[in-house]
């Protein structure tokens, strides 16, 4: 069984993005060339820099910790990802 990870990129914008995946250099990497793979959010606010991942064991509780995260306020995920 494959380990899950959540991830956040910063972006162009100094926005961040958070998700959730299994390569997160692959995702990262789709991120900033697919217009396919990559989530909408983060086409137009190219290039991403990973700044935070964290694992799990399972997609269901990775899942749940993505959702906690993008509830975070912006000074909260720069606490988060400072902490790391």
């Amino acid at each position: 069984m494959a380990d899950w990870y959540i991830y956040i990129v910063r972006c162009s914008d100094s926005s961040y993005y958070t998700g959730v995946a299994i390569d997160i250099e692959r995702r990262v990497n789709e991120h900033n060339t697919s217009n396919i793979t990559g989530a909408k959010y983060t086409r137009s606010r190219r290039p991403v820099h990973l700044v935070y991942q964290e694992k799990h064991v399972s997609r269901s509780s990775a899942c749940v910790r993505e959702y906690e995260i993008k509830h975070l306020s912006k000074k909260e995920k720069e606490i988060l990802i400072g902490a790391s």
